[in-house]
């Protein structure tokens, strides 16, 4: 039997990470939580235990159902039919089987029916689960949207749809539409408020993730006369009541157990969430920092699998008499990709501790007023989770799309032919560096932070950190690959150009990516050994990347510009 938590000792040191007693503190608000409920942890090690549990249930799930049903689900798909979409028929055994679990809302309250998980234990169920099937993950990890819900809902709301999801029932949040992708400010699917205060739904929304669910989130134009973003409020639909249709699903290069759908509202009967005009100012910039955090982990989790699938196949292909692990070529493509997998991972469980800090203190802050330290740690936390989710989710999704590429070469002929999972891994890879906002969104979001210094601060604040003697030499070579890094943002400003900014915004927050990352391996190698080899990779990785960049930037001639961007 195959569990992908007890087979990945790298899951349980991301999971014992000395700010989770923090985290967890505040989560469980002091253990008071088990006045009220019998199965709440008594205290922090009580709490670890559940967590390390509950994922070895996922990862027993994982292993020894969803990724044996994952060649099935990509080969028979999703389909449409009668207005409705239809999952492959793995995927109902696969979601049978984590509702059975109770793996559905599990980062809601107890009282709500969920587990009170933190998001830091949530996304490495993620991580896990994408690793067994990505597409699958699409579905079972879109119960991060009752999160937006729990946020912005009324009370009301909270206790009619949320129970639901934690039981099992499906969420999709339906933003996109055919002229308004990326640049959600021009949707225009109406919402209608009628006589009696009620709100009906028209309009078509296209390329919806799990657009069939049972309880949907919906951007609208509420205001009437409105163009721009401030015309625009968030929904809840519920499925039960009709007034929703699927004209079509997408037939996609990949993560084909996922229906990408395209959804007709007429006259749909739907909710008010929260207030009007807020939502896509408040109330989807927060979704989407979610959704992006769950493509950072799906991403992950497909460059596990990736380094997984190429590593037992050179070790087991042989030529001229030996195994092809054994030649210099492909150790070092080998090497690269698990230092790429756990660069990427550790920058992925920094963001969602970030990101645990300040939900959790936005929680309670809705209990009780928050002290000035605690007011000024969400402000702290809050500002650290929005620089660290555009780079883990634009840095981790390129990673995930190299590993997979490599994946294939080290496979040769074989891994072409579709007798591999290499093959169905390469096209799941391709779409975590375009939903949920593209790479170079990514970076338009990323950017800001370096002109602010938040990036470099945080940087600081690593350095900062004492290291083992071992590892002093390598402290050192970032601390003078920082300095790299702070002259080119120097050279950028100076220019004093918006436009040249926004063309040199990619480098320079790869560098800063480069850095945080190498560093936080840094971290992991002076508490676990096990990171060592991967840190030594990386920070030549590093070293080579900032380099480039920097000379990019120092010998480039801003009168070529135009040589760029003007087509």
């Amino acid at each position: 039997m195959a569990n992908f938590y007890t087979d990945n000792p790298d899951l349980r040191h991301h999971l014992s990470h000395p700010l989770m007693r923090r985290i967890v503190e505040l989560r469980e608000r002091n253990y008071t939580e088990a006045e009220r409920f019998d199965y709440a942890p008594l205290d922090f090690d009580d709490a670890m235990d559940n967590y390390d549990r509950v994922l070895e249930v996922v990862g027993e799930i994982c292993g020894d159902i969803i990724a044996p049903n994952a060649e099935a689900v990509d080969h028979q798909g999703a389909s449409c039919s009668d207005g409705r979409a239809h999952y492959a028929d793995a995927t109902h055994i696969n979601l049978d089987a984590c509702r059975k679990a109770g793996l559905m809302g599990m980062a809601m309250p107890r009282r709500l029916g969920g587990l009170n998980f933190p998001i830091t234990p949530y996304i490495m169920a993620a991580d896990i689960v994408s690793r067994a099937d990505t597409g699958f993950e699409n579905l079972w990890g879109l119960q991060d949207c009752a999160e937006t819900l729990y946020e912005f809902g009324s009370q009301d709301q909270h206790e009619r749809f949320i129970p639901r999801v934690c039981q099992g029932e499906t969420m999709s949040m339906d933003l996109t539409e055919p002229d308004a992708g990326s640049d959600l400010q021009s949707v225009m699917l109406k919402a209608s408020q009628l006589p009696d205060g009620s709100w009906v739904l028209n309009g078509v929304k296209r390329f919806i993730t799990n657009g069939d669910s049972d309880i949907h989130l919906v951007l609208a134009r509420s205001e009437e006369g409105t163009k721009d973003g401030r015309g625009l409020s968030m929904f809840v639909y519920d499925k039960r009541n009709g007034g929703v249709n699927v004209r079509r699903i997408e037939n996609k290069m990949g993560i084909k157990g996922s229906p990408t759908c395209e959804l007709v509202y007429k006259n749909a009967p739907a909710e008010l969430v929260g207030s009007r005009r807020m939502g896509l100012i408040k109330y989807v910039m927060a979704l989407m920092n979610g959704a992006r955090l769950g493509i950072a982990a799906q991403s992950v989790g497909v460059s596990e699998i990736a380094y997984r699938e190429a590593l037992g196949y050179a070790r087991e292909r042989r030529q001229f008499g030996k195994a092809i692990i054994e030649f210099p070529a492909v150790a070092e493509m080998l090497s690269v990709m698990k230092a790429k997998l756990d660069a990427s991972r550790s920058l992925l469980y920094e963001c969602a501790r970030f990101v645990d800090m300040y939900k959790v203190l936005d929680d309670i802050s809705r209990e009780r007023k928050l002290t000035d330290e605690e007011r000024a740690e969400r402000k702290h936390y809050n500002r650290l989770a929005d620089a660290l989710t555009p780079m883990a989710k634009g840095m981790g999704s390129e990673y995930c799309n190299q590993n997979a590429y490599d994946c294939i070469q080290i496979h040769g002929g074989s891994g072409f032919m579709k007798d591999y999972a290499c093959e169905r891994i390469y096209r799941d890879a391709r779409i975590t560096s375009i939903y949920e906002g593209t790479t170079q969104l990514q970076v338009v979001a990323a950017i800001r932070h370096v002109t602010t210094g938040t990036y470099r601060e945080l940087i600081d604040s690593y350095a900062a950190r004492p290291v083992k003697a071992e590892l002093q030499a390598v402290h050192d070579r970032l601390v003078a690959l920082t300095e790299v890094y702070s002259e080119a943002v120097k050279a950028v400003e100076a220019v004093g150009d918006t436009k040249y900014t926004d063309f040199m915004a990619r480098r320079l927050v790869e560098m800063a990516g480069d850095l945080v990352m190498a560093y936080l391996l840094l971290d992991d190698a002076n508490r676990n050994d096990s990171f060592t080899a991967s840190l030594h990779v990386y920070v030549n990785l590093a070293a080579s990347e900032i380099t480039r960049h920097s000379e990019f930037i120092k010998t480039f001639d801003p009168a070529q510009l135009a040589y760029y961007t003007e087509k």
